[in-house]
């Protein structure tokens, strides 16, 4: 008798995970095709952010953007290696909801030069007491890209003065030929 009950137990619990997965299964669609496409739009945009934060080589010497437009996602920015550029494509392919993916990344030329310069601008930037906690975790708020000894600096600072004294650093650096910055000051 005691084996009949935790048999019936134990079928019940399943019986009631099996009636309910569908359901989840059902919300999750709807709601990227459901009534209310702001709802989709965000979806997809997390989605999307999300897994080019999480591509293993996606570092601080690359620069990964997006744009969302319905169902259709545009990736666009520089890497330094060929692979990151098609692991990027792939990963945003496979989210449910995106029908198509323009891949307008662009891969670094290979420099021995521009790893450099990549080097001696990460040091001076991060090296720096002020500035070193932007190159902390798994995702560094700034992003250093070189392309032929032309330096750009993208991402998110907590003020103006950081901003400059990024590009101060980064102009220090011997054999830069200019620095562009890009870094935005949050609001």
């Amino acid at each position: 008798m005691r084996n009949n009950w935790k048999r019936t137990t134990l079928l019940a619990i399943l019986g009631g995970l099996l009636l309910t997965a569908p359901g989840f299964a059902f919300g999750k669609a709807q709601a990227l095709d459901g009534a209310n496409p702001a709802d989709s739009h965000a979806y997809l945009e997390r989605q999307v952010r999300h897994e080019l934060l999480m591509l293993p080589y996606y570092g601080v010497f690359d620069n990964l953007g997006y744009r969302v437009e319905g169902n259709r996602v545009e990736l666009f920015g520089e890497v330094t290696r060929p692979t990151l550029k098609s692991d990027a494509e792939n990963v945003v392919k496979r989210i449910e909801g995106v029908e198509a993916v323009t891949n307008n990344v662009r891969v670094l030329p290979l420099s021995n030069y521009d790893d450099h310069i990549r080097i001696a601008v990460y040091r001076a930037v991060f090296g720096r007491g002020s500035l070193y906690r932007y190159a902390l975790g798994p995702n560094p708020s700034i992003h250093i890209i070189v392309d032929n000894g032309h330096v750009t600096l993208v991402g998110v600072v907590q003020n103006q003065m950081d901003r400059t004294i990024a590009t101060l650093q980064a102009n220090s650096v011997p054999g830069v030929f200019s620095v562009t910055n890009d870094l935005r000051v949050e609001s």
